[in-house]
């Protein structure tokens, strides 16, 4: 049984997209591309498929993993083009690699951050930020299940801080407003969201968005301690292939399906 990572972003208006949404058209997918998938065992089976610290509903990312289970070889980019071009445009199958070491999850510990505040001066947000920054303890409160939970956001920021405006805000009128925030959040429970440290910076600064905030994930993986950056949490597996390429198989018809629209 072969094992391969996959790299999958949500873009766009895909942002939108439910983690449920996305497994359903994962699995359609993984059908129109012929993907011969193993199957777990017992009197329903379904497809090996693992996913990993899915992104929360509404917010876009780069940096989405998931690890399926073969039952034949496949050559892991001629798979991932297959999938890829089987999926919804902005549900985007970017990077596959043969899983040759263990602890996928384990090594998923933080998440890089991008949060576009459309209306908010710059100014305003870097005074936030350093609020934020300087505060010994955040509190913020969210709503579960259970009822309202208050817990403190502050621990689990590694860094924050704004930014200029990049090419994401580029197309934006010259005289509205923009913040860019970069922030490194580590992966801890209770799990500290992009839309928590939006809550925190109201408590400590009153900042206060006047449409709601454009989040991205960038990157996540392993966290760095001493540099405070994230580390490509396929790397591992890259490098430990060996010289010799992977065994290329049919499986797929050549002519796969046309990638559906949104």
């Amino acid at each position: 049984m072969q094992r391969v990572r996959l790299r999958y972003t949500k873009r766009g208006r895909l942002r939108f997209t439910s983690h449920r949404d996305f497994q359903r058209a994962f699995e359609r997918a993984l059908r129109r591309a012929e993907v011969p998938m193993a199957y777990s065992a017992g009197f329903t089976p379904h497809p090996r498929v693992s996913y990993a610290n899915a992104a929360p509903t509404g917010t876009g990312s780069e940096a989405e993993y998931l690890e399926i289970a073969l039952a034949a070889s496949r050559d892991p980019e001629r798979l991932r083009a297959l999938l890829d071009e089987s999926m919804p445009t902005g549900l985007d199958i970017v990077e596959a690699v043969e899983a040759r070491t263990s602890g996928l999850a384990d090594r998923l510990t933080a998440s890089v951050w991008e949060m576009r505040l459309d209306g908010v001066d710059p100014d305003q947000a870097a005074h936030a930020v350093a609020a934020f920054n300087g505060a010994a303890a955040v509190e913020v409160q969210r709503m579960t299940k259970n009822g309202v939970r208050t817990f403190d956001a502050r621990p689990a920021v590694v860094s924050l801080e704004s930014a200029p405006a990049r090419d994401a805000v580029a197309d934006r009128p010259s005289d509205r407003p923009c913040a860019i925030l970069r922030l490194v959040v580590r992966h801890v429970t209770p799990a500290v969201r992009p839309d928590d440290v939006l809550s925190g910076l109201r408590a400590v600064a009153d900042l206060a968005p006047p449409v709601p905030a454009a989040v991205t994930r960038l990157a996540q993986g392993l966290l760095d301690e001493e540099t405070g950056t994230v580390t490509d949490p396929l790397a591992p597996d890259r490098e430990a292939e060996p010289a010799a390429p992977a065994v290329s198989g049919g499986g797929a018809a050549d002519a796969a399906a046309a990638k559906a629209p949104a």
